[in-house]
Order: C-alpha cells, then sequence, then structure tokens
C-alpha cells in the first residue's frame, strides 16, 4: 500500500523549500546585476573606442551637438559614432550596444518613469551619455559647468580621471546595479551611487559617484562639478 504523505511532512517540505529560495534568490538577483554590469562594461568600451576613432579622424577633435538642450547635449554624440560601430544608420532601439540590461527606470523632474532611456527616441535610444556638460545653455543654465564637448583629445589634461562616456544614471547620480537594500531609488540624488563610466585613456570602470547633500537647491546633480579629493573620476578636462 502506497503511504501518502502526512499535512506535517508536507508543511515541512514547503518550508524547507522557502527556506532555501529566500537563501538563493539575493545570489542570483546579484549575478543577475552582476551580469548586467558586464554587458555595460563592454558596450562602454566599444563606444569609448568610437568616439576617440572619430576624434582620430576630426582632427582630435571631441564631438560637438546640435542644439545645447537637454537630452541632445548628452546623445548628439550618438548621432557621429555609429558608422565606428557597425551602425551607421539613424538610432534605432534595436542597437543592443547602446542598451544597458539595467536601465530599466530613470527620474526626470522628480518623477520616475518605469521605461529605461534607451527605449525612447527623444534619448536616442541609448543609455549612454556623452560628458558634455559644459554646453548645457537651455534656461537657467548659462555655460558654467564643467565637461569635454568640442575639446580636442590632447588637451585633457588628466586621461585616465576625465569622463568621456557613462550610464545616464552618473549623472544624477543613482544606480541601476546595486539593489534596492544598498540603493534605495529616489530622484535626486544618492552619494556614492556606484555606476559605470568610461574615461578619456579608454578604460572602463565601477565607481561611486560624488553628490553633494549640503547644497541649497534640492535638484543639484552630479555633473554639476568635479568631486572632491578621494573620487576616481572628474567632468572637466582642466
Amino acid at each position: 500500500m502506497k503511504r501518502a504523505f502526512t499535512l506535517i511532512e508536507l508543511l515541512v517540505t514547503i518550508a524547507i523549500i522557502a527556506i532555501v529560495c529566500a537563501i538563493l534568490f539575493p545570489v542570483l538577483s546579484s549575478a543577475k546585476r552582476n551580469a548586467w554590469r558586464a554587458t555595460c562594461q563592454n558596450d562602454l568600451r566599444q563606444i569609448n573606442v568610437a568616439v576617440r576613432l572619430y576624434a582620430d579622424e576630426h582632427g582630435d577633435l571631441l564631438t560637438l551637438v546640435s542644439t545645447n538642450h537637454s537630452p541632445d547635449v548628452w546623445t548628439d554624440y550618438r548621432l557621429w559614432i555609429g558608422s565606428y560601430v557597425g551602425l551607421p544608420g539613424p538610432p534605432s532601439p534595436k542597437d543592443k550596444l547602446f542598451a544597458c540590461p539595467a536601465d530599466s527606470y530613470y527620474w526626470d523632474d522628480v518623477r520616475m518613469t518605469a521605461q529605461g532611456r534607451h527605449q525612447q527616441s527623444k534619448y536616442r535610444y541609448s543609455s549612454y551619455a556623452f560628458n558634455a556638460g559644459n554646453l548645457r545653455a537651455d534656461y537657467p543654465f548659462k555655460h558654467q559647468f564643467p565637461g569635454i564637448a568640442g575639446r580636442k583629445l590632447n588637451t585633457i589634461k588628466s586621461p585616465a580621471k576625465t569622463v568621456l562616456v557613462t550610464e545616464w544614471c552618473s549623472l544624477d547620480p543613482y544606480s541601476w546595479h546595486q539593489s534596492l537594500k544598498e540603493h534605495p531609488p529616489q530622484n535626486y540624488g544618492v552619494n556614492n551611487a556606484r555606476c559605470v563610466v568610461s574615461f578619456v585613456d579608454g578604460h572602463v570602470n565601477y565607481i561611486p559617484m560624488y553628490w553633494d547633500a549640503n547644497t541649497a537647491t534640492a535638484h543639484i546633480e552630479a555633473w554639476y562639478y568635479d568631486p572632491p579629493d578621494g573620487y576616481d573620476y572628474k567632468w572637466s578636462g582642466d
């Protein structure tokens, strides 16, 4: 005669499965975030090379922009480098090189949008922004911020520390790659939120971004200023 499980045995089995799932879930989530981060790092390495190849063929000049308004000021570089990454046509949502898989939400004007920037035409279907804050002039901006758009590569004084192309979230900053426990999502900003950043010398790193929580204005973003000593990046080329 076949012996059936008792109710107690079933409850114990369910409890064990629940415990195992609770143990494995953070591990699997961390592994997925690490895989996404690796994809973004590889994307930025290729994009970084393309930006520098463009400069090599244009008098050492880093890309300019068609307007000085957001978001174009951050994304116009995408129009100039497509052919250098085998994507000569207009930006498309099918261009996986410009889509970080962790880019699934963003903050814009203190509202969260549950959609990646790489899914939207106004961001030229890109998760990555060129370091062009120096050209922002839409009201109330008056060319007062750091950045390297329009500079010649050989004029960048610290290429190993100067940002070239970076994840959009680093501008604010917040992080796509940290768990909600490590880094709860919010608008502006999170000091030491970790983001993937590429540099003028070609290397890519996953680093904390500085945000000055003591600023008088609530919506001061990370790209407004170079960080204090102790950080491995800067926005300005001087």
